[in-house]
């Protein structure tokens, strides 16, 4: 099955920098006023069979990652090509407290910048084994499509990692990354 991606220009802008370990990033299509996290928590929160999923998902974005204990690799733990799935994967237990998410209904894709900046992207609903068969094969290619175009950048020097300050700049200093 050929299909195209509809990546085209896109910002990449903060989504959520008060946590105490991690600095989350979404991407936003230049021609939208909402970015592409948003999207998918505000969608999934409207619909009644997966609102209670979507604010598991939703916390443990923000406080096992974002507060607690950062973008470490247990919590990175579902490979999905140039993204990471999330929730996590299995049983993990961190700290006495255990993450387990059987039979998730849903995803959010992810990419892993350090164990402290994160971008997030769109997700949906895993309904079928693999991506490739699943409803969500789009949202996945567009999100390895935003991945790719954005770890480019950061080889190239277009984007500025700030491991110390847990953000991501411009080239030029600049918070505006548009690619």
């Amino acid at each position: 099955m050929q299909t195209t991606s509809k990546v085209n220009i896109f910002a990449l802008e903060i989504w959520d920098d008060e946590g105490a370990k991690c600095t989350f990033y979404t991407v936003r299509y230049d021609d939208l006023q909402t970015n592409e996290t948003d999207l998918f928590f505000e969608k999934y929160d409207a619909l009644p069979e997966y609102k209670q999923a979507n604010q598991e998902l939703l916390s443990f974005v923000v406080y096992a990652i974002g507060e607690d204990h950062g973008a470490i690799n247990e919590l990175f733990n579902r490979n999905e090509n140039e993204v990471k799935g999330l929730p996590v994967q299995g049983k993990v237990v961190l700290d006495e407290i255990t993450y387990h998410y059987p039979n998730f209904p849903l995803r959010l894709y992810a990419l892993k910048i350090t164990n402290n900046i994160v971008i997030l992207f769109n997700g949906g609903i895993k309904d079928d084994k693999t991506n490739q068969k699943s409803s969500l094969h789009l949202i996945w290619r567009d999100a390895c499509e935003f991945a790719k175009r954005i770890l480019e950048a950061i080889r190239d020097g277009t984007i500025i990692v700030d491991k110390k300050n847990r953000k991501l700049t411009n080239y030029d200093g600049s918070d505006e990354i548009i690619l």
